[in-house]
This record gives C-alpha cells, sequence and structure tokens, in this order.
C-alpha cells in the first residue's frame, strides 16, 4: 500500500540512505554512548578527515545533496564537498549514535544574504549545542549555543551571539570580530536544503562558489586552504603562510587536502584554472 502523500515520513531527512557506519569507520571511531566528549571527538575527527570542496560546483556538474549521493561522494568517492552535504552527512550519524539533532540555516557573513549555509544544533543533556562541520575554516567542535560563548581554536578565537530577526531567534558565529555567519531558528525541510544547494551552485550572483575554486580541511599540522592558485597556511602560533601555485600545483594541492579527482576531472580543472588566472598562476 503506498503512502497517503499528506502524512508525514518517518524518515523525512533519509538518513537510512547515509552508509553510518562507514563514516564512523574512517574516522576512526566506536559507538558510545551519546555524550559531550563523543560529539567532540566525532566533530573533531570529521573536519580533520573531509575537505570543503567546491569543485563539482566550479566545473558546472555537481549532481545535488539527496542524502544517498552525499553518502556516496563523501564517504566512497572523497571527493569532498560543502555544508548542505557535510551537515547531512554528520547529523545523520549523530542520530544514529543517540543525538538529539535540528537542522539549522543560515547566512555567510551577515544578515542580508540568502539561507545558503547549513549547521546543526544538538541537543545534550538540557544544553543546546551549535555544531559546524561544513564551513572550511570554523569551528572543530560544539559550542554552547549561550549568548557570548567562546570557543578558542589553533586558528582564531570564536564567539556566538544571540539576536532575533523576523520573530526567530538568530545565533551570530564570530571569527575574531568578523561574522563567519548567523543561523537561525526558523523550521528547515529537505526542500530548504535542495533549495540553498540549486542558489549556491547554480547563481553566479550568490557567491563565490560558482566562480573560484575553493578546498580545504584541518590537519594535524594546521588549517589549510586553497582558494583558485592561493594557498593559505594557519598554524598555531606562527604568522599565516601564503604560497602562490600554478594551477598544476593547485590541482594537486586540493587532492592532497582530499578531494579525490580522477584524471580527466583533474586535466578539466587545470584547463579551467589556467583560463581564469594563466598557467604560472598570475591573473588575467
Amino acid at each position: 500500500m503506498s503512502r497517503d502523500p499528506k502524512t508525514p515520513s518517518p524518515d523525512p531527512w533519509h538518513v537510512a540512505d547515509i552508509d553510518v557506519d562507514l563514516h564512523l569507520e574512517l574516522l576512526g571511531l566506536e559507538r558510545s554512548e551519546p555524550d559531550l566528549a563523543l560529539l567532540s571527538e566525532l566533530h573533531r575527527r570529521h573536519v580533520h578527515t573531509f575537505p570543503f570542496a567546491n569543485v563539482d560546483v566550479l566545473l558546472g556538474d555537481h549532481p545535488g545533496v539527496a542524502p544517498a549521493t552525499v553518502s556516496r561522494r563523501l564517504l566512497v568517492e572523497r571527493t569532498g564537498g560543502y555544508c548542505f552535504e557535510h551537515a547531512q552527512l554528520f547529523a545523520a550519524t549523530c542520530e544514529s549514535l543517540g543525538f538529539t539533532v535540528t537542522r539549522r540555516l543560515g547566512r555567510v557573513h551577515g544578515p542580508d544574504n540568502t539561507r545558503t549555509h547549513m549547521a546543526l544544533e544538538v541537543r545534550l543533556d538540557g544544553e543546546r549545542l551549535l555544531c559546524d562541520p561544513g564551513f572550511g575554516l570554523s569551528i572543530t567542535g560544539p559550542i554552547p549555543m549561550s549568548d557570548g560563548a567562546v570557543r578558542h581554536e589553533a586558528h582564531g578565537e570564536y564567539s556566538l551571539h544571540r539576536g532575533t530577526a523576523g520573530g526567530a531567534e538568530t545565533w551570530e558565529l564570530r571569527r575574531r570580530d568578523s561574522t563567519a555567519h548567523v543561523i537561525d531558528t526558523l523550521p528547515v525541510v529537505p526542500a530548504d536544503v535542495r533549495g540553498g544547494h540549486v542558489i549556491t551552485s547554480r547563481d553566479p550572483e550568490s557567491g563565490p562558489f560558482t566562480h573560484h575554486l575553493i578546498v580545504s580541511r584541518f590537519t594535524e599540522e594546521g588549517h589549510f586552504s586553497l582558494a583558485d592558485t592561493a594557498l593559505t597556511i594557519r598554524r598555531e602560533g606562527e604568522p599565516t603562510e601564503r604560497r602562490d601555485l600554478t594551477p598544476a600545483q593547485s590541482v594537486d594541492t586540493a587532492r592532497d587536502l582530499g578531494a579525490a579527482m580522477t584524471p580527466d576531472r583533474s586535466a578539466a580543472l587545470r584547463r579551467l584554472l589556467e583560463q581564469n588566472v594563466g598557467e604560472d598562476g598570475s591573473a588575467h
């Protein structure tokens, strides 16, 4: 018997389509009781294992953010991804481990932009915690959703600030004095995530994703961020280092950071970078 379309789906986020066991295996984690230590380690290992990457968006053939697709891309093909992918994967694993998760959307860099960022609210022992596994340069573990809460990272201090907008509660995550993003507590449904992905991956005015290569990941050495042919390295206690790369070096660096590509895709990305910045890495 088919389900009445008016009846809510028992699994609206299709978490069953995500291979949680493989996710945990790749992170080197075993199932245990849901507590702050487990959530913190899950968050830390995730951002140190899976890169933030927009290669498919830049090449114009991103296959979408359906949970089954997210699972295949991040866990099997190891392409990396961005917030709508990381957050769905992280949420599914959290829920499988017994955490209570609410998916949230937000606006990057300020309240006037479109809601094209996805983060997570996790409730644990009566406390609300913000997890941000898919922003690239962000927190490496949960931060309490308490006005003025602070989290110290090797790459800078983060703080969280409560506000309101349109009658909804908002939470602004700041790195030092700059706004990373502002999430709100309006309800989020899967269609919102699909819509946000379409805007981010196809609208040239929505941000840099359709114009510039962005790949980043935390490592034990520090945070590495690649923007076209410019590599930025942030190490604890050291000045920020910046290197200019050639397009060929940039493609190799993207792969080194964990964004797996076939030879054909590597070649296509290199050609695109050469068109944008020249073979020697100098902007046209």
